[in-house]
């Protein structure tokens, strides 16, 4: 029996509810008119994501060839499977669906969300990001998008160059925005880089209109292909406005081998955390090897875009039901 202090009552009014639906319907007729199709993939899948800054949901299913039970995982994105459509030859595609992250709740997360995620065969990263401030635009009612890279905004509100910097300049940084014990300890450059990116950078951009930030380090973009003029970064872009991160982005990798890498260095940064390790697709990588089209794609949280749009001050204002009152 939920506690008595617990409402039955939806969490966002009747009146959010409503305009949330037509938000949505908006959506899916940007997506039409431009003929990008709506699949659907499954919520559960054998395999999940090695990224070692997300922490998934696992269940135990017990059926036909199942008697002592197989491990699946409620997915963090729908990623994988969009891929292998991707690989049968879909073309342009979308999925709204529920996505599910074991992360705090609060003002700006629940860990059951709605996620739009789409992928555009014959874009690179730019090309999407235009497509992406043409929805944002529609949804929210902003100026266009402002467009800077990881390294330029880094160097602008940081005074370092996040490329080339040392472990020591990265340290002294941390601890001159009152992080020194821990960076004392940390060894990992990008342990340090997102701490400096989210402390001084991110409450700078993005605060009067929407703004992209693109061309992240390349260890930071393990879905992204490399910056064929500087390996050193990766063609991924995030989308930030009014204090929230809410789109991630690349031009997709299609490299089995590569990836397959990189997910296997996730895993051994998993180890050296204490984390316990995560099974790789092979699925996915089957799909990379059969031959996805080049192309970019992005995964934007609709809570928070749809928060924004109307005007809330917390995701829990557009949600029937947060995790607090599920």
């Amino acid at each position: 029996m939920a506690p008595s202090s617990v409402s039955w009552r939806p969490t966002a009014s009747i009146d959010i509810l409503q305009k949330r639906a037509e938000l949505m319907a908006a959506v899916r007729l940007f997506f039409a008119r431009r003929g990008v199709w709506e699949v659907e993939t499954p919520c559960l899948s054998s395999a999940t994501v090695t990224d070692e800054h997300l922490q998934g949901f696992s269940t135990e299913f017990v059926g036909p060839g199942a008697a002592q039970g197989r491990t699946l995982y409620l997915q963090t994105s729908p990623e994988y499977a969009m891929k292998r459509l991707l690989a049968a030859g879909s073309g342009a595609i979308f999925q709204i669906c529920k996505a599910y992250r074991n992360e705090e709740s609060g003002r700006w997360h629940n860990p059951e969300f709605t996620m739009l995620e789409w992928y555009r065969p014959g874009f690179d990263h730019f090309d999407l990001m235009q497509e992406l401030d043409e929805l944002v635009q529609l949804i929210c009612s902003t100026e266009p998008a402002e467009r800077v890279s990881y390294q330029q905004v880094f160097m602008q509100h940081v005074k370092l160059d996040p490329l080339s910097c040392h472990l020591a300049e990265l340290r002294q940084a941390a601890a001159q925005l009152g992080h020194g014990e821990l960076a004392d300890n940390e060894t990992d450059r990008d342990v340090l880089l997102q701490l400096l990116f989210c402390d001084a950078v991110e409450p700078q951009i993005g605060q009067q209109r929407p703004c992209f930030v693109y061309d992240f380090p390349a260890s930071q973009a393990a879905l992204a292909k490399l910056n064929p003029d500087d390996p050193r970064a990766a063609q991924r872009f995030e989308l930030y406005f009014r204090n929230l991160e809410l789109a991630n982005g690349f031009h997709e990798l299609d490299d089995a081998g590569e990836q397959k890498a990189r997910f296997e260095q996730d895993n051994l940064k998993r180890r050296s955390q204490g984390k316990q390790e995560k099974p790789i697709d092979p699925m996915l990588l089957q799909a990379l090897e059969a031959g996805i089209p080049s192309c970019a794609g992005v995964a934007v949280g609709l809570d928070r875009l749809f928060m924004l749009a109307l005007a809330q001050s917390s995701i829990s204002d557009v949600l029937s039901f947060d995790v607090g009152n599920a």
